[in-house]
């Protein structure tokens, strides 16, 4: 299964489709009843699902669908972003990291590597490497 589709939005920019839905557990909600339902997390190995978490994907296994900013409108500590993901195996769930000073450094060197890997393979530039 290939997640370098064409009608695959890049995630450079935040989505601004969804502003009726201001708070992260309206989306959160909203993205499980469309199925994402894992919980991930980023350790050494990549990408962990929460309800198995002797499995883990690397860049190259996943794809963002989407994903969202929220910013806290008195406290900066409550800024946070969402991402919504499906494997290559076809597991959907979300992935949930401060942003800004208080981001999660394996998190955001993870999803660094995702952002570029994907940019490349949209690009054409063949295979990219993890």
């Amino acid at each position: 299964m290939s997640y370098a589709h064409s009608h695959t939005p890049t995630y450079s920019q935040a989505n601004d489709k969804v502003t009726q839905m201001n708070s992260l557990s309206m989306v959160m909600g909203k993205a499980v009843k469309n199925g994402y339902r894992e919980s991930f997390k980023v350790g050494a190995e990549g990408l962990i699902p929460q309800s198995n978490p002797s499995q883990h994907y690397d860049p190259l296994q996943i794809q963002v669908v989407n994903f969202y900013r929220f910013e806290g409108e008195s406290d900066p500590g409550d800024e946070c972003i969402l991402y919504q993901i499906e494997t290559s195996d076809g597991l959907k769930g979300l992935l949930v990291d401060a942003y800004g000073p208080y981001a999660d450094d394996l998190t955001t060197v993870f999803m660094q590597r995702v952002e570029t890997i994907h940019k490349k393979l949209s690009k054409g530039f063949g295979k990219a490497e993890a």
